[in-house]
């Protein structure tokens, strides 16, 4: 097989595995067609390095051009400086290199790569621990450098999703989704840039491959059944239920609200005051104002009363607070404000002073059996709302799972391991903030990580204000622009080779591409991120895709590589 190799961009002139590399663009190539967040490919002797476009910039070989420039309108001059006295260069930074491992010192060029044989090759990508020497050649990527970097959907051997395409190139960019949820993972990106299309496009392509069950609290009401359009046009997009009827359920604390945005199928979702412990209210102390002293008088209350203290303390009166005080040498002053704030509760729609159901159980028996559950707040989304939910019910799966990888461990048995779950919640700082992280169930689980099954799936657009050990643990961070400079020094908290990809993010459009770096994708890379429209219901809906053999699936992967001449 014989590729016909593509024109050179430029030579690399200088660099260093640390820095990155210079090139310097031919004459016949112009600065205006490079693009920061380019995917890239230098020929080496040995090897080709994929490389990203982090900066362009302008250079001359005779500082003197600058004190007497021709005329913009003297086109003559202008040629005959460019490229010689005045030219382009831009700087990469090399993320992965591909050898020959039957070969020790074979010339690798477009030639005489060796043809893939169904799926096998002995094509290996490496970590990039050396450089190309002087002048090696850069080239533009073609579809089967991505194809060989980041592979194809259909691969039957890996959990390929597409999430996108490179900036200008209509070939998929796929991230293996069995290693995206092996890990708690990230979507950042300031308001207005798509996090929650994006964060509904990966959900989807989770259920869709069966990577992982799903755990989304919804505080906006816009991931279940349906959302409105970020387009010009005020038209709505399907959630997941309407994509998954099957595989999704919805509960919901306001059914009411979710009557009337057309839902009739969501389930209502009910808690009770004897489910909240201290840790909650620990949570939530900031959004009901309650002090260290008042958390100290709630134990004292709780160690009286057991699971019922809230109740008994809303009912108390004055006298009563006075002698239990008296008794248990409690805080007069603290208890009483306690009570006051603690009245706020009586506010919230589903919450019930008891509650013989347990609906945190049915949820529970809902993801052991491979479904996927979303839980809409509608008028209840307020962020103490929010906190206090997502805490109560997270941390009680949180311990059930930590007892399904107990019992797992000891018996060996496949047949005990726990589902893959993934936790969906936005707003995150609120809840990984450093003041707090360590007090809370999802400050656990960003630091376990896969440990017990359970990662979080983090959707924000501080990422500033998450702590950083927390940051330090996230898998794969999916990034939309972001303008704030703390924001941006938050996203690459434990992350290599950081000073160049900075430049990537905060030159992104406002919508529609990403940065994506971290465990599930094999290089950093900036995409174009996949519509989601009429084109990808059909792609990825509940349709005939369950009923496909394996066979079909490896025929579908083997034509794809056949179309590209592998």
């Amino acid at each position: 097989m014989t590729n016909n190799q593509p024109q050179a961009l430029g030579s690399v002139i200088q660099g260093s595995l640390s820095e990155g590399l210079e090139v310097r663009l031919h004459p016949d190539v112009s600065v205006e067609d490079m693009r920061v967040g380019k995917f890239l490919v230098v020929q080496g002797t040995r090897s080709r390095f994929f490389c990203l476009l982090t900066d362009v910039s302008l250079g001359t070989s005779n500082p003197r051009i600058f004190t007497h420039p021709p005329d913009h309108n003297d086109s003559f001059w202008m040629d005959i400086l460019a490229g010689s006295d005045t030219y382009g260069t831009i700087e990469i930074a090399p993320m992965l290199m591909l050898t020959l491992t039957d070969t020790e010192k074979e010339l690798v060029n477009y030639d005489n790569i060796p043809q893939l044989e169904g799926i096998e090759t002995n094509l290996q990508l490496l970590p990039v621990k050396t450089i190309p020497s002087h002048f090696s050649q850069v080239y533009e990527s073609t579809e089967r450098d991505f194809r060989c970097v980041f592979g194809w959907e259909n691969d039957p051997y890996k959990c390929n999703f597409s999430i996108g395409q490179p900036l200008d190139m209509d070939v998929p960019v796929c991230m293996d989704l069995s290693r995206f949820v092996e890990r708690s993972n990230g979507i950042f990106g300031k308001s207005g840039t798509g996090k929650s299309f994006l964060t509904r496009l990966l959900i989807s392509g989770v259920i869709r491959k069966e990577a992982a069950v799903n755990l989304m609290f919804d505080m906006h009401s816009e991931y279940g059944w349906e959302a409105v359009s970020e387009a010009k046009q005020a038209v709505t997009v399907k959630g997941l239920k309407q994509l998954f009827p099957n595989r999704v359920e919805i509960y919901t604390l306001d059914a009411e609200s979710t009557r009337r945005r057309g839902v009739t199928n969501a389930h209502e979702l009910y808690l009770s005051y004897s489910q909240i412990e201290i840790e909650d209210l620990r949570l939530i102390a900031r959004e009901l104002g309650l002090s260290e002293a008042s958390l100290d008088n709630a134990n004292i209350l709780a160690s009286e009363f057991g699971k019922d203290w809230i109740y008994q303390l809303i009912n108390m009166t004055n006298e009563d607070i006075s002698v239990f005080c008296n008794e248990k040498q409690g805080h007069q002053g603290s208890i009483m404000a306690l009570q006051r704030k603690l009245k706020r509760l009586e506010d919230l729609k589903y919450m019930k002073s008891a509650c013989p159901h347990n609906y945190i159980k049915e949820i529970l028996s809902l993801l052991d059996g491979g479904k996927n559950v979303v839980v809409e707040f509608g008028s209840q989304g307020s962020m103490l709302s929010y906190m206090l939910v997502t805490n109560m019910i997270t941390r009680r799966i949180h311990t059930e799972y930590v007892k399904k990888a107990e019992k797992f461990l000891q018996s060996k048995n496949v047949l005990d391991r726990p589902r893959q779950l993934v936790i969906t919640i936005e707003e995150a700082h609120r809840f990984l903030d450093s003041k707090i992280v360590h007090q809370t169930i999802f400050g656990t689980i960003a630091r376990e990580m896969r440990k017990y099954f359970v990662t979080l799936l983090i959707v924000d657009q501080r990422p500033s204000g998450i702590d950083n050990e927390v940051m330090s643990q996230v898998g794969t961070r999916i990034t939309c622009l972001l303008n704030d400079e703390k924001d941006i020094d938050a996203i690459f908290t434990g992350v290599s080779g950081a000073s160049g990809l900075r430049s990537v993010l905060s030159k992104l459009d406002s919508k529609q591409q990403a940065l994506v770096l971290g465990h599930a994708v094999p290089m950093p890379v900036v995409v174009r991120t996949r519509p989601y429209d009429g084109t990808f219901y059909e792609e990825i809906g509940d349709n005939d895709w369950q009923n496909k053999s394996d066979e079909e699936v490896f025929k579908e992967a083997k034509s794809a590589l056949s179309d590209l001449g592998f």
